[in-house]
């Protein structure tokens, strides 16, 4: 944690951190550059999604989900360069986040197509899990991957995701209904039973 994030994970490579407003043009740099790469496999966006004024509003958004628990979205920089200059190689989400009974929430990610292939994304996402899972008292992630992406699917399980189901015309993609491969980790036993409101 720093004054500056309430959020900074870091890994042999990488620091996951919820970036604040300022940030918005590294943030668009990172979306431009994987428009094609990511587009294909997201949901569509807003028209203002590719610019700066989207991302600082969208940035500051993501700091008050954060403090009222509702979500958690961190962008992967690698180390090395100073955190205020390093630039966004792939963003990390835990959405949905529901307490009570459930204690779970969504887990999203992308990666920056120039830097697939190192196992960044499961160095990233190992680090998030152990996060949602710990400090943030979570239970149970869930996570949904197009069936063809099959690089997510290996991702996913390397981490311990345990496929569940198949979920026809899950999400809209492209303007179209795209069917989905239902994928759930759950706490480790050492993580203990936590309530929460």
């Amino acid at each position: 944690m720093t004054d500056k994030s309430p959020v900074l994970l870091t890994t042999e490579r990488l620091h996951l951190m919820l970036l604040p407003p300022d940030a918005a043009e590294r943030v668009l740099a990172y979306h431009v550059a994987n428009k094609d790469h990511l587009g294909p496999v997201s949901p569509d966006r807003p028209a203002t999604f590719f610019s700066t004024s989207y991302w600082r509003t969208r940035l500051a958004q993501d700091r008050e989900d954060f403090r009222h628990d509702v979500s958690l979205r961190v962008f992967l920089l690698p180390k090395g360069p100073p955190l205020a200059l390093a630039p966004v190689i792939g963003n990390a989400t835990l959405a949905h986040i529901r307490r009570g009974p459930l204690q779970a929430a969504d887990l999203g990610y992308g990666l920056d197509h120039r830097h697939e292939g190192k196992g960044l994304m499961t160095e990233a996402l190992r680090a998030f899990c152990d996060f949602a899972f710990g400090a943030m008292g979570l239970h149970r992630l869930q996570a949904n991957h197009l069936p063809e992406n099959l690089r997510s699917a290996a991702v996913l399980r390397r981490l311990g995701f345990i496929p569940e189901g198949y979920a026809r015309d899950f999400l809209l993609i492209n303007g179209q209904w795209r069917d989905h491969v239902l994928t759930s980790l759950v706490a480790p036993p050492e993580a203990g039973v936590r309530g929460g409101p």
